[in-house]
């Protein structure tokens, strides 16, 4: 006699773990604004703005940052002040959450900083880079925390 065995996956689960999937690479590949990206007539060229983190996806707790920017020609931006806005929108009665992460420059456009995800799941990151106190370029990102 031969017992056939069928292997059952929850569809839940099946869907969590594709999503877990896509998110880790989601998160993993640095989001971008593409270079050659031409600005509209009367816009100002774009800066090319990724960012990154280790770890990747980042965690509940301490994170370190990096943020890569270039000048539309490519050429690194070493002079800048870099900020990266974490926003949580407000969901149910658990009220909205933020935090501000300053990142310095390392070396060739990168700069670096260290900042806490209070909780795991869906933020809105916005990167903002200025000089002298006046923005020249941001880029928001979707980022999943674990």
């Amino acid at each position: 006699m031969h017992i056939r065995t069928h292997r059952r996956y929850s569809t839940g689960m099946f869907g969590v773990a594709v999503a877990a999937i896509a998110l880790m690479i989601a998160v993993a590949t640095p989001h971008r604004v593409a270079a050659a990206q031409q600005p509209a007539a009367g816009q100002k060229p774009t800066l090319d703005i990724m960012l990154m983190s280790k770890p990747s996806p980042p965690k509940t707790g301490e994170n370190t940052f990096e943020v890569m920017v270039k000048d539309p020609a490519g050429k690194p931006v070493t002079d800048a002040e870099v900020t990266a806005v974490f926003v949580m929108p407000k969901m149910g009665t658990m009220p909205e959450m933020k935090n501000n992460v300053t990142l310095k420059h390392q070396k060739d456009g990168t700069y670096v900083g260290k900042g806490q995800v209070m909780m795991a799941g869906k933020w809105d990151v916005t990167v903002s880079v200025k000089r002298a106190g006046k923005e020249i370029g941001s880029k928001k990102f979707p980022v999943t925390a674990q």
